[in-house]
């Protein structure tokens, strides 16, 4: 056997093709790298101003104030209900027993609330996997 048969007989065309697609690949992924480096180029003759630019923005973001938020007299009146609660629970208390306990007392929308209670920052964490009252 030799030439053509040979190649045949011994898988060399499917090894051909392997190594085709590993050139092409390889060939497609350089020019789009080469296509690219315009703009890496760019971001590094700026990068002063890139710094400066992320140095600013986050100034503005320290500058700027949280916004306080009201709460309506229904979530008021959830924090008595959840504070009596807790105060069953016990001070450092868990979300989950909270859940719990409130779902079980028969409070309307517990989950909400709690979640409305997080982000206006009512109830904070210790650090320890539990939660206060923030005052």
């Amino acid at each position: 056997m030799t030439g053509l048969e040979n190649i045949s007989a011994h898988n060399g065309w499917a090894i051909v093709c392997v190594g085709v697609s590993i050139v092409v690949s390889g060939l497609a992924t350089l020019s789009f790298a080469i296509a690219q480096l315009h703009k890496l180029l760019g971001l590094w003759d700026n990068r002063r101003n890139l710094f400066q630019k992320f140095k600013n923005r986050k100034e503005n973001m320290e500058s700027q104030e949280t916004p306080v938020l009201e709460l309506s007299l229904d979530v008021q009146e959830n924090i008595r209900n959840f504070k009596l609660l807790t105060a069953k629970i016990g001070d450092p208390f868990s979300l989950p027993k909270l859940i719990e306990y409130s779902e079980k007392c028969g409070l309307k929308s517990p989950l909400s609330t709690i979640n409305t209670l997080l982000t206006a920052k009512v109830i904070v964490p210790d650090g320890n996997g539990y939660f206060k009252w923030f005052n």
